[in-house]
């Protein structure tokens, strides 16, 4: 059995009753997936890289991880609060750093690491289109990495911009939290929680990493369902 293990932040993470009707991506991606793929998902919320490592989440992937096994890597959201050096890394310095770790994990174990730029926050502006975020400088940190590194990059960043700029304000507020009081620095300007996912948000990123993969190809796209493919015991002309 193929596994993946994904370390992430509260965009990614497996959430419970107690965040309900929060969803991470992590949670839903297997329903991309075939079904002799496991998703490991040790992203938590609040998370940056030097606190996901800190905290020893990181050294728990180590312990279980082998040959063949995919690790996928998604940050940024907290590695920006440079208000918090608990969790802040600098993008070019201390985060590329971190990164190299997380690889360095995946690699000695022969297993296949996957850098994910991080889901853009729903921050629209008057004029309907979404502002800029503060992900811009750890977006091209990520790149930048993937590329020395030559580990295969899913642009999650870019892909949910094009994706929420389409759907539009209204049609993107069914996918985010968007509750008040929000207690998280979603947008400077707003009150609302628009970084936290509802289940139909989940569902529509974890699409676009599933996008991604089939773009990579190889053995990353080979991880997807085959969506032409009907369900088993369906005929022609029936309904599920």
């Amino acid at each position: 059995m193929t596994r993946i293990f994904w370390a992430g932040d509260s965009t990614v993470q497996t959430n419970d009753i107690t965040t309900y009707p929060q969803t991470g991506i992590g949670q839903v991606l297997s329903l991309y997936l075939t079904e002799d793929i496991q998703v490991y998902n040790h992203a938590k919320n609040g998370r940056s890289t030097k606190s996901f490592m800190d905290e020893g989440r990181l050294a728990k992937i180590d312990e279980s991880i082998g040959e063949g096994d995919f690790l996928f890597v998604q940050f940024g959201h907290n590695d920006e609060k440079d208000h918090d050096p608990t969790r802040y890394t600098i993008p070019g310095s201390t985060f590329d750093d971190n990164l190299r770790i997380f690889i360095n994990v995946a690699r000695k174990h022969g297993a296949y690491p996957v850098l994910i730029t991080p889901l853009e926050r729903r921050c629209f502006e008057d004029d309907g289109v979404l502002g800029e975020g503060a992900h811009g400088p750890y977006v091209e940190a990520i790149k930048n990495v993937a590329a020395e590194e030559e580990v295969p990059l899913i642009d999650l960043y870019t892909k949910s911009r094009k994706i929420m700029n389409e759907a539009g304000a209204s049609k993107t507020v069914e996918w985010f939290m968007n509750i008040e009081p929000n207690t998280y620095a979603s947008c400077p300007e707003g009150k609302k929680d628009n970084t936290h996912l509802k289940y139909a948000g989940a569902v529509t990123f974890a699409g676009l990493i599933a996008e991604g993969l089939n773009e990579l190809g190889g053995i990353y796209a080979q991880l997807l369902l085959d969506p032409n493919k009907k369900p088993e015991g369906l005929e022609d002309g029936d309904k599920a």
